[in-house]
């Protein structure tokens, strides 16, 4: 299918593009490496009046250290994630989730801001950065907030960026040498998650478990309480209410989450 008429403007800088997200609001979309919101325009999902390239800002890119934290640029690619030794060395499982994102063309092209933007529950780095319990800084014209991943992702495709903002970094804890777990369930190896486990430092998170990525709360309350891996994990389904669909019933989905986080916790040992 052919998207509807837009117009099209390429930002130069996070600044530029801030002023534009400014000048037209809810009728304009960012674009990035494209591979979600391109779709969902073709599909008449999305039907944006203008569309705001922000590819060519170079101050959207990158990785550094600052104290504590790495700081991810929100156009930085997945394949740079997963190849970056600072990631690699600093926050591993994070790399790791990058890796298996798509294909290899999707990873040259995708985005981590751009997949965080656009909060499907069933994706990689959603899970990942609530495992971490990373943030995302938002900019618009008053200024910069921070925004835990915990409270970015209001629901299906929602998140707290307002209409005139854009999603300028990722912060994400440093935390070498620590170890973590991470599990997911696919058809094939390309494929969203049916059902993503992740575990870290006291912190479980799941994919495709609900309208947003979740924290596994009873089975994260469980393992401070000294249960084992297994124990823990019969917890994690508790409270979640997933969805339904071709690949996976309610029931089989709760099924694989106690799996998953079992195998993701069993992973830290």
């Amino acid at each position: 299918m052919i998207p509807a008429r837009f117009d099209y403007v390429a930002a130069d800088s996070a600044a530029h593009a801030i002023d534009l997200l400014g000048q037209h609001g809810d009728d304009a979309k960012v674009l990035a490496g494209g591979h979600s919101l391109l779709p969902m325009m073709k599909l008449r999902l999305a039907a944006p009046a203008v569309l705001i390239d922000i590819g060519r800002a170079a101050d959207l890119s990158g990785i550094s250290v600052d104290g504590d934290e790495l700081v991810i640029g929100a156009t930085t690619r997945h394949a740079d994630l997963a190849a970056s030794e600072l990631v690699r060395a600093d926050a591993p499982l994070l790399a790791h989730a990058a890796s298996l994102v798509g294909d290899p063309q999707i990873r040259h092209r995708g985005t981590i801001g751009g997949s965080l933007a656009h909060a499907d529950p069933a994706a990689d780095l959603p899970m990942a950065l609530v495992v971490l319990g990373g943030s995302v800084e938002l900019t618009g014209q008053d200024g910069t907030r921070q925004v835990t991943a915990d409270d970015f992702f209001t629901g299906f495709f929602e998140t707290a960026l307002a209409d005139d903002e854009l999603l300028t970094a990722v912060r994400v804890p440093r935390r070498p040498g620590v170890p973590w777990g991470y599990q997911k369930f696919v058809r094939r190896a390309n494929d969203w998650a049916i059902v993503g486990a992740a575990a870290i430092n006291g912190r479980i998170a799941l994919a495709n478990m609900a309208s947003t990525p979740l924290r596994a709360r009873a089975a994260e309350q469980a393992i401070e309480g000294g249960a084992t891996p297994a124990e823990a994990a019969e917890l994690a389904a508790d409270g979640t209410s997933p969805g339904e669909d071709i690949h996976a019933d309610r029931e089989f989905r709760q099924h694989l989450a106690r799996v998953l986080t079992r195998r993701a916790l069993e992973q830290l040992s």
